[in-house]
């Protein structure tokens, strides 16, 4: 068997081979960069998935509390 194959629909879209989304599960609703390598090659990435995406964006929150005496003296501070 060869190399799996898509046709390019008339709106421009390329259905990725079912061979091809088991290898590398990629879901439904995932985002792709598409990129011309050259004037025959288009190379599609996967952003990298994110398990906490709040996490990574503001970083880890701490749990613990600060007495509110402290939060006082830290805005006076200021």
């Amino acid at each position: 068997m060869g190399m799996p194959k898509s046709k390019v629909t008339a709106k421009f879209q390329v259905t990725i081979p079912r061979e091809v989304r088991a290898k590398v599960e990629v879901r439904p609703g995932e985002i792709l960069s598409v990129e011309a390598a050259s004037a025959d090659e288009i190379i599609l990435r996967r952003y990298p998935r994110v398990k906490n995406p709040l996490e990574s964006l503001i970083g880890r929150v701490s749990r613990g509390t600060v007495p509110i005496e402290e939060l006082e003296e830290m805005m006076e501070s200021r």
